[in-house]
């Protein structure tokens, strides 16, 4: 696979799993709401699964530039970044909303 290509690919996959993180995070919070707890604890657990896969793809990224590989930084590089910074704070504020709902629902 070409070094572009490969990049291209690890970018994709952080702004896919970013959104499906946040996606999940967001239905985590809709399904507290509904005091579904259960699902609630499901979708925070999916959220957590797609942002291993994107700390993946970052990772890769890093290890790539830390061996001398260095990639252009494009704006879309610059948006996949902000994607999964954005998905793992609000992945941290849907923990806390989910667990607020579980005490009032005490």
């Amino acid at each position: 696979m070409a070094e572009e290509e490969q990049n291209m690919e690890a970018i994709m996959g952080l702004i896919i799993n970013g959104g499906n993180a946040k996606s999940s995070a967001f239905e985590a919070i809709n399904a507290a709401k509904e005091g579904d707890f259960e699902k609630a604890d499901a979708k925070l657990k999916e959220s957590d699964g797609f942002l291993t896969d994107a700390h993946n793809a970052q990772t890769s990224m890093l290890t790539d530039e830390a061996n001398g590989d260095h990639a252009k930084v494009t704006l879309l590089t610059v948006h996949s970044q902000d994607h999964i910074m954005n998905a793992i704070t609000f992945r941290d504020l849907a923990g806390e909303i989910v667990d607020l709902y579980k005490r009032l629902d005490k």
